[in-house]
């Protein structure tokens, strides 16, 4: 990689310190556009996307549930806190237990981009407290080409996945396809998935909850996706874009949790319209439609549990959402507004089984009792240059209500958030920022309405919407062989939403997390380069919750770095080792199920060659010590088998794992 075009890219992303990108960079304007680009060409390893962003982004951490389908923690906090947008659509898992999050909808081979926005810096999408993922997906071109991958590595793991792009001046079409499916994997010390979990449980009142000797080497998961989109220039200035992702999963196994998903089926449209140069007051007017479903049946059937007289348990979940934005950007002179109106409806349904698989299974009461979450709001936000200052902001109006099909009282929200950017370039060398903002969001369906197995209400109806008034300060240096980015945050959150464990039900309590970042490059030589990033949050309730004396806010991830080594030998062969480090998990929340977690260290090995024009070859090694850790806590608004000791049962990552992926291209 040429070198001042490196030091630009990394220039590029610490000037927007709310802003975090991966994968191989185009900068198209310096302050406000991070293009992120080809995720599907750099992360070849898995199509996990939460495991690709939690060793790319610094401040984002995995929280493992399985082989596949993760999870991820952004600046310490995750489920809801986070938006996360797949072509401006939304999509929400059905497992009340994070089985499905929104992430594992959407595979890396499909990705084109993803931009992190972390902080209450945006105010077009609703429910942005702490940060937005923005996926974006591999576009349709005119010019046909393709790719055909096949990837193998460890333990069984098998990938292949193909797209093909083509089309006319007026019509692009794109087409993909991809299956993979995976064993068991092993951690460190050798154990399998099934085998962590009887470690864990034997001898324990949840030895039950351990797999049958017949289901015991079963594979971990099986999935497939299809993406398709049509791009249709209708006249010079408008554009129709259709988009469908679609994603079926079969037996994927979560050993640390009491079920397995038999299935996890989910469905995303998306329909775009788009008028450019309409008037002087409209540079671009944009009408959006999106609709997502998410199937998710979830079982006892592999476990020894099944066999007992209660038979195969089952909670059988969906989740959907349909909703729509119009805005418009248009400028005056040379400031930019936009403004818009964004509507949406959630919906979330559950119910458990007895005898599931039999031939008359029972139904029994519901899990999530058909709650839907309806808003609309307005917004607007605007960006202007004064010399060596930039300034931006925005402002949004929410009204939301949430609504259950049973007796449970509904409630309503109203609520004005917005927030305040400026930029200091005081040279090309250094640049300044400094942020304010509210964000909020409303409790989710689980949060609000869920019932546990015997059938007592967990979720709190008269819960408040969490508010999150934030502060951000950064800045960024780069001379000709080096750059480094620096931010600070500060949030006060307040009515933050906690599950009471000394209660069984969802709380709100005020809260502060704060935390620092630190990132950088720097090449030693033209064909040698570092890369480097550190994060730090912690969190703290004001006061404990009822029944508790703990004042430690839950899933606040340790302190976590990583370093990158890289050689560019010539154009066509790369290298790259990198070591990914975390320190011990002291500072966590006992009275509400989670414990102390060990440090760790692991290095990851990577060499790509590309041959023949159109072939790569990539081949890597990660955790190469085979190092035993784990890196997910237990926190006890997930329900997680218990292990010795009465402590829940920490599942390890995986130990030394090769990989192999093969690509070909036209």
């Amino acid at each position: 990689m040429n070198k001042k075009v490196c030091i630009s890219v990394m220039c590029a992303l610490c000037i927007n310190a709310y802003a975090t990108d991966l994968g191989k960079i185009e900068v198209t304007d310096f302050k406000t556009s991070k293009v992120v680009e080809h995720v599907n060409q750099e992360e070849v390893k898995s199509a996990d996307l939460a495991e690709s962003l939690s060793r790319v982004v610094p401040s984002i951490s995995l929280q493992r549930r399985s082989g596949i389908a993760n999870d991820i923690i952004l600046r310490g906090q995750r489920k809801d806190d986070i938006n996360v947008l797949i072509d401006d659509g939304k999509i929400y898992g059905a497992c009340p237990n994070r089985m499905d999050p929104p992430t594992s909808h959407v595979l890396t081979n499909n990705i084109e981009k993803v931009e992190v926005i972390e902080g209450p810096y945006d105010v077009t999408n609703f429910g942005t407290l702490s940060g937005v993922v923005k996926v974006t997906t591999s576009k349709p071109t005119k010019e046909t080409h393709g790719d055909v991958n096949l990837n193998v590595g460890s333990w069984g793991y098998k990938k292949a996945s193909a797209s093909v792009s083509g089309g006319t001046d007026k019509v692009r079409v794109l087409i993909g396809a991809s299956t993979e499916q995976g064993g068991q994997y092993k951690d460190g010390n050798g154990n399998t998935l099934a085998e962590q979990l009887k470690l864990a449980t034997d001898g324990t009142s949840d030895a039950p909850k351990q797999y049958k000797p017949s289901e015991f080497d079963r594979d971990a998961y099986k999935k497939t996706s299809f993406m398709g989109k049509l791009y249709i220039d209708v006249t010079e200035n408008q554009e129709l874009q259709l988009g469908y992702t679609g994603n079926r999963s079969d037996n994927i196994l979560y050993p640390s949790t009491p079920m397995d998903a038999i299935s996890d089926d989910s469905d995303l449209y998306n329909v775009k319209y788009i008028i450019k140069n309409l008037n002087q007051y409209s540079d671009r007017l944009n009408f959006e439609y999106y609709y997502s479903t998410v199937d998710h049946p979830m079982t006892t059937q592999y476990r020894k549990a099944s066999d007992t007289a209660m038979g195969t348990m089952a909670n059988v979940m969906s989740s959907t959402i349909y909703g729509g934005k119009i805005s418009n950007d248009f400028h005056i002179d040379d400031a930019k507004i936009s403004y818009g109106i964004d509507a949406s409806k959630r919906n979330w349904d559950g119910r458990y089984w007895k005898n599931y698989t039999s031939a008359t299974p029972i139904p029994s009461f519901k899990s999530i009792p058909d709650v839907d979450t309806t808003n609309v709001a307005l917004f607007t936000k605007g960006k202007k240059s004064y010399g060596k200052y930039d300034l931006e902001g925005g402002l949004r109006y929410d009204h939301t209500k949430i609504e259950a099909g049973n007796s449970d009282p509904s409630k309503t929200y109203d609520d004005l958030s917005g927030y305040i950017l400026a930029y200091y370039n005081q040279s090309d060398a250094l640049k300044y920022f400094a942020g304010i903002g509210k964000s909020i969001r409303v409790p989710d369906g689980k949060e609000s309405h869920d019932r546990d197995k015997s059938n007592a209400l967990i979720g709190n109806p008269n819960l408040n919407e969490t508010k999150n008034y934030e502060a951000d300060l950064g800045f960024e240096v780069h001379q000709d062989n080096a750059a480094v980015k620096v931010k600070l945050f500060y949030s006060i959150l307040k009515d933050f939403i906690i599950f009471n464990k000394s209660d069984n039900q969802y709380q709100n309590v005020d809260a502060t997390l704060y935390g620092a970042e630190l990132s950088g490059t720097y090449f030693a030589t033209d064909s040698i380069y570092f890369d480097f990033g550190v994060a730090y949050q912690r969190g703290e309730k004001d006061e404990p919750l009822a029944n508790q004396t703990n004042t430690n806010l839950p899933s606040i991830p340790p302190i976590k770095a990583n370093i990158g080594i890289n050689y560019d030998y010539d154009p066509t062969l790369s290298f790259k080792a990198e070591i990914v480090a975390s320190g011990k998990w002291s500072d966590y929340d006992a009275d509400n199920g989670e414990q102390e977690i060990d440090s760790w260290s692991i290095v990851n090995l990577k060499a790509s060659k590309d041959f023949y024009k159109r072939f790569n070859i990539t081949v890597g090694i990660n955790n190469i010590f085979d190092k035993a850790y784990a890196i997910s806590n237990t926190y006890s608004d997930l329900t997680l088998v218990s292990g010795t000791a009465s402590n829940v049962m920490l599942l390890n990552e995986p130990g030394r794992y090769y990989y192999m992926n093969l690509k070909y291209k036209f």
